[in-house]
């Protein structure tokens, strides 16, 4: 029993490596950088795994399987790596379901089935089965990244569970590989199994089904009477009674056991119709215990749902750009919390009714006119955001102090949640903390998380502390210790206490009797380590930051104890990435477009981070932030900064992957390539000069062969070609003062040297909405952002340039308004960074993009009808910073013109990136990927527009189609050209 649990095969070992390189199709990864990639989940815990298999088949994972068995290895199987308890990470071979294993296998619409692969994510699935009218109603947070695989393993719940239950009541069957290599559909069977079963399942199920006769009385008196109740495995269901009740179903045992048991090689799932009306009713409560009190009065409603909003929520949430518009409509005054109340149904009229109802229940209960009614359903969206990012809202608080999960998700009857809810906060306050409230106020299963730091062994011990008691008032209650994300490493030593000591004898049969030798993620339900073992954590006893370290840009905004002196910031903004995964999500908005083509672990925000807090810390070997792994997992990053605004805790990997590209220039050097790009709005203004000589590489044979051998430009890619009348700013000169005062025109290197057209639109735009467009009071070479340099590392020439801009542009108090959102939006993000203080941050405040000032300064411009439609794709830097809906706005103003935003991640040129030879494929799928399908689909008539310079150019290149800068559409239709 547990022999492989002792195994002492090595991390990296290559003799495993080799086999299963040799015997599977699967990508073996077994690296320093993979291995730590994999060692951590959204849990508090770092466990380095033996090595990572992401199988291509079914078939993939039964040979590894076996190989494992032979070499003495464990097996882990993982999904999503979104689990909070630990119970993704272990010293074993990780089996990655979440890349290739995605398929649906077949959906029976009559019968209200479907079977899926373990590694589709649920977001997908219900993607598939939104044509038939039936959806997967189990629906956590994480619906768009978690897989139905981890779902199953933890036996997930979401908010409407109080409608359509858990996880195990919605699998009818699980395709199950067993430990010994034999396979096996789990699921509905008789008392009498027959021939169908193999011997070996049948001694299987036979010892199982006597355990739950044996302890069926223990069973019943042990375990608690809630529904949100997934702690250990489901003995309940091996009883005669369960069996009896129809609740007797094998895959329930499957369901729940978090990969100790066996591999899901395939799960069939019970369906549900679509519900297609939507209203909800957010009621406001002036504290938490009101909002406590009223939840069991809600649920008397008929609710799908009813989630908590607390007030920490509430002002995290109102700090972020991406959400505190929906907050604030969300809210009537400053309430202390909000319940969520959810109804859904085929028809509006029977839903506004139901909204009637529940206003008259809020005042019943002393809370009249507090509700907030929420039918629009982009309204409706948007908060279902707020509330999908609950969790990750919390986890942006900024330093060493966040959120624990490690009590997340007790859960007792609702007549008891007031005073259990109200007992726990004493207890919070007796350690010297307080907690975060938010979720299932309809179960009784409310997400709280005391916030605690980590990496100070007092507060450890204060969890420790804190974990007890709480689940001493579980018990107290009747309630549940586990009730959603599962047991782990965090909540799997609490059996005991929860459940004694015969039942925790009974779990640990279920493990031996499918898994003798301990193959599958030991230590995991039964046997498990100490929850505060901080050996296990990702804040180790000796967790530090390399002090050979030094950063080059300012992080001061996020100082951390774990590093000193500046490393402390920059530390502390890359453990701001809690691996939650929402950066694993395939939706409309940006982030993260390497990931969506590669599916790679390596090529996800996530990843990334978790490489450079691997480089930071020492875990990686010494000078690591400019090693080869470090670049090779930010290699693919094309700066969209789309995880700076879409990732709940902010981590902005474009200003991150400046830090290791510049220690990798001082390592080694800047290659040819990088330096030209670098350069160029240092030698752009001489090859302006003979623009045919400049644009040779595009009419002389042979010339792209060479530049692709010697420079690695990709032959396929048209380069920018130089304008033969580029933009100068002597043409801004001699223009009468506009009635509103002047606007500084910044023309950027692109629109200057290139697509001139663009700057010179921009001025008639200007004068036509009575502003004077004005050039930059510079001597010599045109202002530059810097963000070229930035790009390949060279932040000392960066900073000349930023200062030398930074200076011009301080002595005036005129708006700066900008064209490429690349380059002006420098001016207010890096800029910062660069030149920390008051001057910074006044420029910040003045430059805008063109499409931003004529919504702020509510430019009334005389315009005509120019097309029917506009196709408008928004570049990554306006998305990141909110700036893309004025763009929309803007062109909104043109009579008769439809404006249609494509829902679209990045076109994947990124600057130099698309035309890089190595990177030219990956390019093209990003750009494929949403982007060019929407621009084809346009009809011909249409305009395309896109105010990114790279945007265009990835267009232009993968559909033929031009794309326009909105400042040429609004130049098209004013009335009359200046």
């Amino acid at each position: 029993m547990n022999a492989i649990h002792r195994s002492r095969i090595a991390p990296g070992d290559s003799r495993l490596a080799a086999r299963l390189r040799r015997d599977t199709e699967g990508e073996v990864l077994f690296g320093a950088a993979d291995r730590g990639r994999y060692a951590t989940d959204a849990s508090i815990y770092q466990v380095e795994p033996l090595g990572v298999l992401v199988p291509r088949t079914v078939e993939d994972v039964a040979t590894a399987m076996a190989i494992a068995r032979e070499e003495g290895v464990p097996v882990l199987p993982r999904g999503g790596g979104t689990s909070q308890c630990g119970q993704t990470v272990n010293r074993a071979l990780v089996l990655d379901g979440s890349k290739h294993l995605r398929q649906v296998v077949s959906v029976e619409p009559a019968g209200m089935r479907a079977t899926v692969q373990p590694g589709i994510a649920l977001g997908a699935l219900n993607d598939a089965l939104k044509p038939h009218g039936l959806f997967f109603p189990v629906d956590p947070s994480t619906w768009a990244r978690c897989t139905i695989g981890g779902m199953a393993a933890n036996n997930s719940c979401g908010s409407k569970s109080i409608r359509y239950g858990l996880m195990a009541d919605n699998v009818h069957a699980i395709d199950a590989i067993l430990p010994d290599g034999q396979r096996f559909a789990f699921g509905e069977l008789p008392d009498n199994l027959g021939e169908g079963v193999p011997g070996s399942v049948a001694e299987l199920v036979t010892r199982l089904r006597a355990l739950g006769a044996a302890e069926a009385a223990e069973i019943a008196a042990r375990f608690p009477k809630v529904l949100r109740r997934v702690g250990g495995y489901d003995l309940e269901s091996l009883t005669p009674e369960a069996r009896a009740a129809g609740r007797g179903n094998l895959a329930r045992i499957l369901v729940g056991s978090e990969g100790t048991l066996a591999f899901s090689a395939g799960l069939e799932l019970r369906l549900w119709p679509i519900k297609p009306r939507k209203a909800l009713g957010i009621c406001q409560f002036p504290t938490f215990r009101h909002a406590m009190e009223a939840a069991r009065h809600l649920v008397t409603l008929n609710p799908e749902a009813v989630e908590l909003v607390d007030r920490t929520m509430i002002d995290l949430g109102r700090s972020i750009d991406i959400y505190r518009g929906t907050i604030d409509r969300m809210v009537i005054g400053e309430p202390d919390s909000l319940l969520i109340v959810e109804f859904h149904g085929q028809e509006d009229g029977p839903l506004a009714r139901d909204l009637d109802r529940l206003e008259e229940m809020m005042g019943d209960l002393g809370h009249p006119g507090q509700v907030v009614r929420a039918v629009d359903s982009g309204f409706q969206a948007a908060i279902a955001e707020v509330r999908e990012a609950g969790l990750n809202i919390m986890m942006s608080m900024k330093g060493d102090g966040k959120p624990v999960s490690f009590i997340e998700d007790t859960a007792v009857p609702l007549e008891d949640l007031a005073d259990y809810t109200e007992r726990l906060n004493d207890v919070f306050a007796r350690h010297g903390t307080k907690g975060t409230w938010y979720a299932h106020a309809s179960v009784g299963c409310l997400h709280v998380r005391p916030v605690l730091n980590m990496k100070d062994g007092e507060d450890v011990r204060r969890m420790r502390s804190i974990a007890e008691e709480c689940f001493a008032l579980v018990r107290e209650y009747k309630g549940s210790h586990s009730g959603e994300h599962g047991d782990g490493i965090v909540r799997s030593e609490f059996h005991r206490e929860m459940y004694g000591d015969r039942i925790v004898r009974a779990f640990e049969t279920v493990k031996d009797a499918f898994d003798p030798t301990g193959l599958m993620n030991p230590g995991r339900v039964v046997r498990p380590p100490a929850m505060d073992d901080r050996t296990l954590f990702r804040y180790a006893p000796d967790y530090a930051g390399d002090p050979a370290v030094t950063p080059v840009l300012d992080w001061s905004q996020h100082q951390s104890g774990s590093a000193s002196g500046a490393l402390s910031g920059f530390l502390g903004a890359v453990e701001m990435c809690n691996n939650n995964g929402t950066c694993r999500k395939f939706d409309a908005n940006v982030m993260c477009p390497s990931f969506r083509v590669t599916r790679d672990e390596a090529h996800l925000t996530r990843g990334r981070a978790n490489t450079l807090r691997l480089a930071l810390t020492g875990q990686l070997g010494p000078d690591a932030l400019a090693s080869d792994e470090v670049a090779e997992a930010l290699s693919l990053c094309v700066s969209c900064k789309g995880c700076r605004r879409e990732c709940p805790t902010g981590v902005d990997m474009a200003r991150m992957k400046i830090e290791a590209q510049h220690a990798r220039a001082r390592k080694h050097g800047v290659s040819a390539k990088d330096r030209l790009i670098a350069t160029l709005p240092r030698w752009a203004p001489m090859a302006s000069r003979a623009p045919w000589l400049a644009n040779a590489r595009e009419w002389v044979p042979g010339a792209r062969a060479v530049g692709e051998k010697a420079l690695g430009f990709a032959r396929e890619r048209n380069l920018p070609r130089f304008a033969r009348d580029p933009f100068r700013d002597s043409e801004l000169d001699g223009a009468a003062p506009g009635a509103r005062g002047d606007a500084i025109l910044l023309t950027d290197t692109f629109n200057r040297y290139f697509e001139p057209e663009n700057a010179r639109a921009a001025a008639r735009v200007l004068r036509a909405a009575g502003w004077r467009p004005v050039a930059p009071a510079s001597a010599g070479r045109p202002l530059c952002c810097g963000r070229s340099y930035l790009a390949a590392g060279m932040v000392k020439e960066a900073r000349a340039e930023a200062r030398r801009t930074l200076d011009t542009l301080s002595a005036s108090d005129a708006p700066v308004v900008g064209l490429e959102p690349s380059c002006l939006l420098t001016l207010r993000d890096e800029f910062k960074a660069l030149l920390p203080g008051a001057a910074a941050d006044r420029l910040a405040d003045r430059a805008v993009l063109l499409s931003e000032f004529l919504v702020r300064e509510k430019a009334s411009l005389p315009l005509k009808t120019v097309a029917a439609a506009a196709h408008v794709h928004g570049h990554c830097h306006q998305k990141s910073f909110g700036a893309f809906p004025d763009a929309v706005k803007a062109l909104r103003g043109v009579p008769g013109l439809a404006v249609k935003p494509i829902a679209s991640s990045c076109c994947g040129m990124a600057g130099a990136f698309g035309y890089d030879a190595r990177r030219v494929e990956i390019s093209k799928a990003m750009g494929e990927s949403s982007l060019a399908p929407a621009v084809r689909a346009a009809p011909e008539e249409d305009l395309i527009v896109a105010d990114g310079t790279s945007c265009r150019h990835q267009i232009a290149d993968l559909t033929g189609r031009e794309a326009l800068h909105s400042a040429r559409v609004l130049d098209m239709a004013l009335e009359a050209r200046t």
